[in-house]
């Protein structure tokens, strides 16, 4: 690994990286590229047809291509090249296997989806359902209420949140369900409506999505339990109470007569108490206190319940009772508080369960604000479906994109291994003792073209690398603060890690500006699962709070792992 004095800009540096592989020579012959390839790149399986095409890819000077060697500014357009970025150009389209069962898999998951602010009094929009979906967001929430004239409304129970109509949201969710994924949408319904609205939900959900309504099952899923994602490709899922099957009983006279028994229903739904507790918090004084609305048991219209195939909620109990009579159909909500004591005191027991059954996780209603939890924390337990809001910029959300930009930003990763092993039990909450820890080796070189702060100043800039995982791997470390340079600060700082399971890890890399002694400022990040790091001299692309390329700000690293 070249090792050399700060140079003034990333261009000096890889004129080094050059320079020592040219040997002398004023081009790069292919012999030689090849040879950094190996090296540097680690690109092992790389023979002289790669360094050549990467020539006939890069080199415009016609001389050095017929000669089959490379000058410094091919070399230079080479390293700055979406095959010299960070994240594994392999895994921007779907690689993974899509033939496991849905319960394989995480899935993109939105909570309150239809809201655009906070929870309280923010304004809940369409174009929050088509923003998510474009995110390739897979699970978006719906929570529906009995509006005027017998058509439904979705908002904020209990709260001032503005209302839109059920059948505008089916409406944007048929318009832009598979506009960047082909895989299922599951469309989660907090049902609030009386019997005969939520017999018009069903109508919407029939007429507005056709064919693209999964209401029946499936003849032949290619996996056991439950259906893969290639299995429910460009279909659209409801997940909702349901009606039992129907049991054959006899009347008094002693005729065989078929009934619908609805499922037992707790008194309160934990989600709608979460709302109604944080609402009167907010607005109601303990002197002029309004009386707590008396939820009425909502019972599960046929027509509905009819269309909730592979995605039926019920209660969750205890992971025994689950084992004993849960079916591979039926999945359970929990909010983050509970789950989060379940998977302290039971860690391998929440891995199993997620072997076989869905579990979505949203987040506590004392957080008005829609902020957001650590989302890792749930998936080390192979929880499925872990809802944030979407609206809410942050770290849980950088954490989210970059998990969900591997396997082509299809919504749907593998869970690794490690999650899904019925040999081995596997706790996220104990050091991984028995497992051979990953050495990992960054090193954070240089930045390029930081974006310029609204004050106009030249930034304090310092880099902060982030590891997600399993409590254990857990870390994270920065370099020194470089003073008073945006285009090109330069840091040259060794990071090493040891990570016990690195297939569930995420890395993050946080640029931020130091303003004073204990305070600093968001510059740009980018966070991608360690699966998809690649090897060698890279550059990281930078992304604003709200997701979107700062190109060309970047950063300029190397890695290693072994």
């Amino acid at each position: 690994m070249w090792k050399g004095k700060a140079p003034s800009s990333r261009r000096a540096e890889i004129q080094n990286l050059y320079q020592n592989y040219a040997s002398g020579q004023a081009t790069l012959w292919v012999c030689a590229l090849l040879r950094f390839l190996h090296k540097e790149q680690m690109e092992l399986t790389a023979n002289e047809e790669t360094a050549e095409s990467l020539i006939d890819r890069y080199e415009i000077d016609e001389t050095a291509r017929e000669s089959r060697s490379m000058t410094f500014e091919g070399f230079l357009r080479y390293m700055e090249s979406k095959d010299c970025c960070v994240f594994d150009r392999d895994h921007t389209s779907v690689y993974q296997n899509m033939d496991q069962p849905l319960t394989s898999y995480f899935i993109s998951t939105s909570h309150n989806t239809y809201l655009t602010g906070d929870q309280l009094v923010g304004k809940s929009h369409l174009d929050a359902y088509s923003c998510a979906l474009r995110k390739g967001c897979r699970c978006l929430e719906i929570d529906c209420w009995d509006g005027p004239d017998m058509d439904p409304v979705v908002y904020h129970g209990y709260t001032l949140t503005t209302k839109i109509l059920f059948k505008d949201v089916i409406t944007t969710v048929e318009h832009h369900a598979f506009e960047v994924s082909a895989y299922p949408v599951i469309l989660s319904l907090e049902n609030h409506c009386s019997r005969e609205q939520q017999e018009v939900m069903a109508q919407y959900l029939i007429s507005i999505l056709g064919d693209k309504l999964l209401s029946a099952p499936l003849d032949h899923p290619t996996t056991g339990d439950l259906p893969s994602p290639n299995d429910l490709k460009y279909k659209i899922l409801i997940k909702n109470k349901a009606l039992n099957p129907r049991i054959k009983t006899l009347d008094t006279s002693g005729t065989e007569t078929e009934e619908s028994v609805d499922e037992e229903e707790e008194d309160e739904d934990e989600e709608d108490e979460d709302k109604y507790q944080q609402t009167k918090a907010k607005f109601w004084s303990p002197r002029n206190s309004a009386p707590k609305p008396k939820k009425k048991k909502v019972v599960v219209a046929e027509a509905l319940s009819d269309l909730v195939i592979y995605t039926r909620s019920i209660k969750f109990s205890s992971f025994s009772h689950s084992r004993d009579n849960q079916n591979s159909y039926e999945n359970t909500s929990m909010a983050e508080k509970k789950t989060r004591k379940l998977a302290k005191a039971s860690g391998s027991d929440f891995v199993q369960h997620n072997q076989r059954f869905l579990s979505r996780i949203y987040p506590a209603g004392s957080r008005t604000s829609s902020s957001n939890y650590n989302p890792q924390e749930f998936w080390n337990v192979g929880s499925q479906l872990v809802a944030l809001n979407f609206q809410s910029l942050g770290r849980p959300m950088d954490l989210n994109d970059g998990r969900f930009q591997d396997n082509g930003g299809c919504g749907y990763t593998l869970k690794p291994p490690v999650l899904m092993s019925s040999q081995r039990s596997f706790d996220p909450g104990c050091s991984q003792h028995s497992l051979q820890p990953t050495h990992l080796l960054l090193k954070v070189i240089s930045g390029s073209n930081l974006p310029v702060p609204r004050s106009g100043k030249a930034l304090d800039p310092f880099v902060r690398v982030e590891i997600h995982g399993i409590p254990s791997d857990s870390r994270r470390k920065s370099t020194h603060t470089v003073k008073n340079n945006t285009l090109s600060p330069y840091w040259d700082a060794d990071m090493n890690f040891s990570i016990s399971v690195p297939q569930l890890c995420l890395i993050r890399f946080c640029v931020r500006d130091q303003t004073g002694l204990l305070s600093s400022e968001f510059v740009g990040q980018y966070t991608l699962p360690f699966t998809s790091l690649k090897k060698g001299y890279r550059w990281v692309p930078l992304r604003s709070r709200d997701g979107c390329s700062l190109d060309p700000a970047s950063l300029f690293v190397f890695v290693w792992y072994s």
